[in-house]
């Protein structure tokens, strides 16, 4: 550090000099004096810089000393903290390891004498049995020779004595338990389905493919079709609606059979009706608004129906499947109503049965989401229905009861049968569905033909709105294995060629008469 303060002083000091004995030279002794001078004025400056650069130096090395001490003294204190708690953890463990032995040898001494008194009992009870063995020996040997019989003669006549009679009582109890368990749980069974419908009473209604939309007058038509039909083929053409206007006094006919598009032509009509101005810039407008408006009220009725149920936690996107369910119908039934009462089936059901009502409830009204579906799908409604309520974290036991309440899937918990059962109550309800009367009558004569189609059925009848197909076999060509498998075969050929809502159950009756006539 200080040589190069000396090398710098000692090259000002030469070129001083240098200068001093060239100025001396060529101009002379007042040149020198200049010379001399400026060269003592070098020298005070380069001395003040090495003072100035000397001290400098100084401070960056105490400064870099003090820097490298703290963090020195930081590193032991971390240690010794870290030697600390090492030290306190050991102390801890040494004082669990000598409780530990403590209870150990306590332990020991307990275990001991234990052991010493069961040796006592053991050998106790062991000249016990001894003795008692000797005594039922001559005992034995007394009885056989007053029964005259050995002891294994006399051991087998009394095991089958007993063997009959325990047979006997236990066929007698079990008829008897089967016969009572059955009476009982058909009278609850009926007890619990009849009290859940009275408690339920919604009304019904019937959705169409058209709607009617009323007119203050027939002037009006004339600017709903507009010049050259324009107004009317732009209505069409933005909300997919068929418009016909006819000879029905002030009134026309939307026809669709989306529900949703028929409601927003209906209400952009009245818009464009009450405003007077149509035209097809200002119907676009109008019918786009309405789009929004109905978007916005799918959601308002699926947070209404939800909190009506009193339902939590349900997300968002099944809420708006819920809403669009108001404007979809299932044979002519409006599906959230339909959902809203088996909803209200299933949980006054899963409460007679002691399950959770809540679950039961969530479940029933979400079992036919799978009908409202944003694209078209080829799974069944059931289990498309059961996908998305996976996909939004339903819990398993509402999925399952979603995918199998039409028997595509497994049933893997009670709330699958209570959604099945609460469906069908809700379909087969007098006046809650609707179809046309030749294709209803048409499939109850199908249903009857398919079991015709096989040998040995003298009658077939479908009852219950074609739910249940009743089959009479002659029994000199049916017998009962026959019988079981016919109606496996009709059953599988009614369900691999035809279609129909719901389930058929097929029910094969086999009858033996035997008549004699007393003259």
């Amino acid at each position: 550090m200080i040589l190069p303060i000396i090398i710098g002083t000692v090259i000002g000091f030469i070129i001083g000099f240098v200068i001093a004995k060239t100025l001396e030279k060529n101009k002379g002794s007042g040149l020198l004096k200049d010379a001399k001078r400026k060269a003592e004025t070098i020298l005070k400056t380069a001395k003040v810089d090495a003072e100035a650069l000397k001290k400098d130096k100084i401070l960056q090395a105490k400064e870099k000393f003090i820097e490298l001490k703290s963090e020195h003294e930081k590193v032991i204190i971390g240690r010794d903290r870290k030697v600390l708690e090492a030290e306190k953890r050991i102390r801890e463990k040494e004082s669990k390891v000598s409780q530990e032995l403590d209870k150990n040898s306590k332990l020991n001494k307990a275990l001991e004498t234990k052991k010493a008194d069961y040796d006592y009992r053991v050998e106790f009870l062991d000249k016990k049995k001894k003795e008692s063995e000797k005594m039922h020996q001559r005992q034995v040997e007394q009885l056989e020779v007053i029964s005259g019989l050995s002891g294994e003669d006399a051991k087998k006549e009394l095991v089958e004595s007993l063997k009959a009679e325990a047979k006997t009582d236990a066929m007698g109890y079990i008829q008897s338990t089967l016969e009572e368990a059955k009476l009982t749980a058909q009278q609850e069974a009926r007890k619990i389905i009849l009290n859940t419908i009275q408690r339920i009473g919604v009304e019904q209604t019937v959705e169409n493919c058209v709607s009617v939309f009323n007119l203050e007058s027939d002037d009006v038509k004339g600017r709903i079709i507009g010049r050259e039909g324009r107004n009317i083929r732009a209505i069409e053409s933005a909300t997919g609606v068929e418009i016909i206007v006819d000879d029905t006094p002030e009134a026309i006919i939307l026809s669709c059979f989306d529900p949703i598009r028929r409601e927003i032509a209906r209400l952009s009509l009245h818009k464009l009706v009450t405003d007077g101005r149509i035209h097809p810039a200002r119907i676009e407008e109008i019918v786009a608004k309405t789009q929004k408006e109905i978007n916005q009220e799918i959601v308002e009725v699926g947070k209404r129906t939800v909190i009506d149920l009193g339902i939590h936690g349900l997300h968002p996107e099944l809420i708006k499947v819920v809403g669009r369910m108001k404007y979809r119908s299932s044979y002519g039934q409006n599906l959230l109503q339909h959902s809203r009462e088996v909803a209200n089936l299933c949980a006054i059901m899963a409460a007679e049965l002691g399950l959770n009502p809540k679950v039961a409830k969530r479940a029933g009204l979400l079992h036919d989401i799978g009908k409202v579906p944003d694209t078209e799908s080829e799974l069944p409604h059931a289990l498309l229905g059961m996908d998305w309520a996976k996909k939004y974290n339903e819990k398993p036991d509402v999925c399952n009861a979603i995918g199998a309440h039409h028997d595509e899937i497994e049933m893997k918990s009670l709330y699958a049968p209570i959604v099945q059962v609460c469906d069908a109550i809700s379909g087969a309800r007098p006046g809650a569905r609707r179809q046309v009367l030749d294709s209803y009558i048409q499939r109850l004569k199908d249903l009857e033909d398919v079991a015709f189609g096989f040998s040995g059925v003298q009658k077939a009848y479908a009852i219950q709105a074609g739910r249940e197909l009743r089959v009479i076999v002659e029994s000199e060509k049916v017998d009962d294995i026959k019988a079981s498998e016919l109606s496996f075969n009709i059953s599988q050929k009614i369900q691999n060629d035809m279609t129909y809502p719901g389930q058929v159950r097929v029910t094969v009756i086999r009858e033996t008469r035997a008549v004699n006539i007393a003259k």
